[in-house]
């Protein structure tokens, strides 16, 4: 209780209770007060869900990372037993390190770095090469699971959306390749999983529980601290933010390969019409395209100074390759998903529709729109790869939840569901896992291929027909071709040798004899072609210029004397594309013009 003395009147003694008065004090001129109340605490902040939102479970880690890991140790095992080569595209992402000049290259310099970091830390073997998209390939695993988590899913969903990841041909090829593909679809699906964020803050309430959240008690208590205190409670709540993962995928996206472009736009479109689209109206969207421009300047900066050779790169690609590719061909190569397509597809359709998946509603109009807009640009159909880990996770958490209305599932059934769809997945992954990686020597995928009996998995960019899939037809023979390369250079005079060049006619001879030569004493290595003319032509004098792959009339006219060495003929002939089947080799003598002055007429077009 407190006590304090009564009030006084001005000119007579202290006021005081009536004698008996309940509460009366016991001493003269003294007053007892009642005490004042205690505040009650503050409730414990709750979670916050929506009335139909299914009952969240915790992420599944140990399991995905043995997923993850699985995969890692898969892509190490058959680099350790193939009897395959490098890719011609690795064999120029690997010059591109060696060339590499951060701010202006042709190329987004991301899988240059690298390629020039791998070999630095790792070494230059197919093994370590290749590490890198094999941990990337895990990292697309581990995000297929959060997708699914994020979505609601239960432990049996995010292992299916994660083991389909695992074993889809198209996940595991380019999760084999040391090319920008897989960082491409890492990238697209981190980018997705910050506008699933995005909608569960709109959906459910900003960060809505008590370790996420800024909105309870102890969350506008930190918003009150003053000084170094405040920043980094601000900091916090940043790095916490969907659209800084936003940013981080789309800088990282525009570093590696220039389709993000078709993400950006798809997200746009999504969040235009989608349900966050008052998002648009803060600043937050605007600082995370600038800080997504800022990351990946160095593309930007190098494609203005170098004169947008993207520009003619689209050209050449419509021309010789695209052409090939309709309606039809597009979406013909969806159906080499298998069965995944339909868990695909089912993700889609629960993402558009599914009140339990209305959070990820702006992320699935983002797929959506993406998708039509490749297909109208007429682009091969592994471009559309990216978007699949969300609707295999969509299409694992539709098996778990149903659709709603009339295709509301029972849970009972959900997890016999589940096995059956992953049955039918790795079913599929394990009878093309031949076709998908080169684990088989070349004769025995060959035969495994046309037992398949699908066409579309053996036919190349330009529309032909081979034993092979392409990409293995485009591992094989580098090493061969570049010991008779090798042979023909030292049977050159010591006089010649000395100033002599040696020119490719395209970017995989030349990344081949560039990466395999200096063990057979070939010098460095030029090209007119793609990437490689922005290389220069080289430090020496070119005379006479050793010429590798260039037709006989191509060369009449720039020689005073031209030399025919033959061509290049071995056992894995037979496997390769029809460019690299006899390739020709000349000896120019005296070029005319010399070599530096013919440079600049030969840039591509």
């Amino acid at each position: 209780m407190t006590v304090r003395p009564l009030p006084s009147d001005a000119n007579g003694p202290p006021a005081r209770l009536p004698s008996g008065a309940p509460g009366s004090p016991a001493v003269p001129g003294v007053a007892i007060l009642p005490a004042p109340r205690r505040r009650a605490p503050p409730p414990r902040p709750r979670r916050v869900e929506a009335p139909d939102a299914p009952a969240a479970s915790g992420l599944a880690l140990r399991p995905l990372l043995a997923l993850a890991a699985l995969v890692v140790g898969l892509h190490v095992a058959v680099n350790m037993v193939s009897v395959y080569a490098l890719h011609r595209d690795e064999l120029l992402y690997l010059a591109m390190g060696r060339h590499l000049r951060f701010w202006r290259m042709d190329f987004p310099p991301a899988i240059a770095v690298l390629a020039e970091t791998t070999r630095a830390l790792l070494g230059d073997t197919d093994v370590a090469i290749r590490l890198g998209p094999a941990v990337a390939h895990a990292l697309l695993v581990l995000l297929a699971g959060a997708l699914a988590h994020r979505l609601h899913g239960a432990r049996g969903a995010q292992l299916l959306a994660a083991g389909t990841v695992c074993a889809t041909p198209l996940f595991l090829r380019a999760g084999h390749l040391f090319q920008p593909v897989v960082l491409d679809q890492l990238w697209w699906t981190m980018a997705l999983l910050g506008l699933v964020h995005l909608g569960r803050e709109t959906t459910f309430g900003a960060h809505a529980t008590a370790e996420d959240s800024w909105s309870t008690p102890e969350g506008r208590r930190r918003r009150t601290l003053r000084g170094r205190a405040r920043v980094l409670a601000w900091l916090s709540r940043a790095v916490s933010s969907p659209w800084l993962l936003l940013a981080l995928a789309g800088g990282l996206g525009l570093l590696t390969k220039f389709s993000i472009a078709f993400l950006a736009a798809g997200a746009a479109a999504a969040l235009v019409i989608g349900p966050q689209r008052r998002a648009l109206l803060t600043a937050r969207p605007w600082l995370a395209a600038l800080v997504a421009l800022a990351i990946g300047a160095p593309s930007l900066v190098g494609q203005a100074a170098l004169g947008w050779p993207v520009l003619g790169q689209m050209r050449e690609l419509r021309s010789t390759q695209l052409v090939h590719v309709g309606v039809a061909e597009f979406l013909g190569g969806q159906l080499l998903l298998g069965p995944a397509l339909l868990l695909a597809l089912l993700g889609a359709v629960a993402l558009l529709g599914a009140r339990w998946a209305r959070h990820g509603r702006t992320a699935g109009i983002a797929c959506v729109a993406a998708f039509l807009l490749l297909l109208a640009a007429r682009g091969k159909a592994y471009y559309a790869g990216p978007i699949y880990p969300l609707l295999f996770a969509a299409g694992a958490v539709a098996l778990q939840q149903g659709l709603g209305g009339r295709l509301r599932l029972s849970r009972s059934g959900a997890r016999r569901r589940q096995l059956g769809a992953a049955a039918l997945i790795g079913a599929y992954g394990a009878v093309t896992l031949p076709v998908a990686l080169p684990m088989l020597p070349p004769d025995v995928t060959a035969r495994w291929a046309a037992a398949l009996g699908v066409d579309a998995a053996t036919r190349t960019n330009t529309g032909e027909a081979l034993a092979l899939p392409q990409d293995f037809a485009d591992m094989l023979g580098w090493p061969q071709m570049t010991r008779a390369v090798g042979d023909a250079f030292a049977a050159l005079p010591d006089s010649a040798r000395a100033d002599a060049a040696v020119l490719a006619g395209n970017y995989g001879q030349a990344g081949a004899l560039e990466f395999y030569g200096p063990r057979v004493g070939i010098p460095d290595v030029i090209s007119p072609a793609g990437s490689y003319w922005f290389f220069g032509p080289g430090d020496r004098v070119g005379d006479p210029l050793l010429t590798v792959g260039v037709p006989e009339a191509a060369l009449r006219g720039r020689c005073t004397r031209l030399v025919p060495l033959g061509v290049v003929r071995h056992d894995e002939t037979r496997w390769l594309v029809p460019e690299e089947r006899d390739v020709p080799l000349f000896l120019c003598e005296q070029p005319v013009p010399d070599l530096r002055a013919q440079w600049g007429g030969l840039r591509p077009q």
